[in-house]
């Protein structure tokens, strides 16, 4: 597994630079500086420490060319602010520091529900129909599905994109109309479908003619409201695979069925308080870039799913933040005879 971190609890934090002329501090926030551009940490902090002890060497942001060095005494950071600040260091490859003080502040509260943990692999979720791949497909494989559906008008709704294929999935009635196909799924995705078909531990997958293609582009910060895919629009094995950056995928099984008010006109409509209700089991699981998830049987039938509208996750202790977006790829199986599954409270057949 694969996560981006942006520190465990109780890393450091730091507050905007404060500019030359601000407030003085022993942290120094360093740019041009960092990993991407050819600096270890252990470097940097062999270079600053000749102007006092330092106390540590953190990333910045995300961009690996901006660090935090923090002394012990303030008065080193002073030192090494005069100077390397708006210099040529010889030390660090003759690069051009732009150095300004930063304050250390309390770690802000995250607002996040840890007492549900999270599932790295399927059998530690414990749903009936529930399973994960990871690395089903390659990162070169994932960078040519990113440009084939890039390359291809994207449908706007109220906060993410949408494509279709082989059927237009119509979210006012979250159904289909199997009157309008819309030819074959594309050529580009023959390679993962061939590969969803040689899947030999899952009953079924190599029988499914998957003829629907739903790919959704997710902003930062943006989810899924919880629901469960219509029984009526699709058969049992719903397929998705995950692109361009992680997320957690939360589950809810109510004791009554279909509990959660599903969103009728709005596309992309938010349930503000999902536990709202106490009648339900929760689970979730984190699904890296380039993993595949299968719902089937149970899990697809009768367990809630969504995407928590936030930027961070909580994953095994680790803060992990989403990327700038996450594309996902779901392919489905369009019903066209009845419904016959095991859960009829929430099958809008059987209801």
């Amino acid at each position: 597994m694969q996560l981006m971190q942006i520190g465990k609890m109780g890393l450091p934090q730091f507050a905007r630079p404060k500019g030359q002329d601000g407030e003085s501090s022993p942290n120094l926030y360093v740019a041009n500086c960092g990993p991407a551009v050819g600096h270890s940490f252990d470097t940097v902090a062999s270079v600053f420490s000749s102007f006092g002890e330092v106390k540590g060497v953190y990333a910045a942001d995300e961009s690996g060319a901006r660090v935090i060095v923090s002394y012990i005494e303030e008065s080193s950071a002073q030192e090494a602010l005069k100077a390397l600040n708006r210099r040529p260091c010889p030390d660090l490859g003759g690069r051009f520091l732009h150095i300004q003080y930063s304050i250390h502040q309390a770690p802000k509260q995250v607002h996040m529900n840890n007492s549900n943990p999270v599932a790295l692999v399927a059998s530690e979720a414990n749903i009936p129909g529930l399973y994960l791949w990871h690395d089903f497909i390659t990162a070169t494989e994932e960078e040519e599905l990113l440009a084939e559906v890039d390359d291809r008008p994207w449908k706007s709704l109220a906060k993410r994109r949408v494509q279709h294929y082989g059927y237009e999935f119509l979210y006012e009635t979250r159904n289909v109309d199997t009157r309008q196909h819309m030819g074959e799924l594309p050529s580009f995705v023959s390679p993962v479908l061939e590969r969803i078909s040689s899947i030999s531990d899952v009953d079924g997958a190599a029988n499914m003619d998957l003829d629907q293609l739903t790919v959704n582009e997710y902003p930062s910060g943006v989810g899924l409201s919880p629901h469960i895919d219509t029984h009526s629009a699709f058969e049992g094995s719903i397929f998705s695979l995950s692109l361009a950056g992680p997320c957690i995928m939360e589950f809810r099984r109510y004791s009554e069925g279909v509990l959660v008010p599903e969103p009728v006109s709005g596309t992309d409509s938010k349930v503000e308080n999902p536990d709202s209700s106490t009648n339900f089991v929760r689970r979730a699981i984190y699904l890296p870039s380039r993993s595949l998830l299968l719902l089937s049987g149970e899990a697809r039938y009768a367990w809630h799913h969504y995407i928590p509208h936030h930027k961070i996750d909580l994953v095994k202790d680790s803060v992990v933040r989403r990327g700038s977006r996450r594309v996902s790829f779901t392919f489905r199986k369009v019903r066209k005879g009845p419904c016959k599954c095991e859960f009829p409270q929430c099958c809008d057949l059987q209801r």
